[in-house]
This record gives C-alpha cells, structure tokens and sequence, in this order.
C-alpha cells in the first residue's frame, strides 16, 4: 500500500502537516491563503487603476493646454 502523503504548511515560522490540524484551524489556514490571494489581487487593480488614473489626467491636461476656439458667428 502507498503511504499517505501529508501537506506541510509553516505558520509562523513553525512547519505543521495541514492534515494533522484540527477542522477550524483547516478552516482559518484556509482563510489566511484566500486573503492574501484577495490582497494580491486587489494590490494589482490598484496599480492598474493608479496607471489608468494617470493616463486620464495626462489627457484632461493636453486637453485644457489647447487653445479655446471661439464659435464663428454668422
């Protein structure tokens, strides 16, 4: 028969086998990996949204540096 092969995981520093843990500390370990996928993500919209924020007030500038033309009356 194969042995069983078991996950480590480190919490601080400490490696623990993740099938060793308790169903809560399953469940909070879990939450932990999903946040700082959440963060990452989120870091990354942030940088695409700053280069986006950036790119539209570089336009609004070009745009107000042109000169107003005045409406020809007829």
């Amino acid at each position: 028969m194969g042995k069983d092969k078991k996950t480590p995981i480190t919490v601080n520093g400490t490696e623990y086998q993740f099938e060793d843990l308790t169903q809560e500390q399953q469940t909070l370990f879990n939450h932990c990996v999903d946040l700082d996928r959440k963060i990452a993500s989120a870091a990354f919209n942030l940088d695409q949204l700053s280069v986006g924020k950036d790119a539209f007030i570089k336009l609004l500038e070009e745009s107000l540096a042109k000169p107003v033309e005045e409406p020809k009356g007829e």
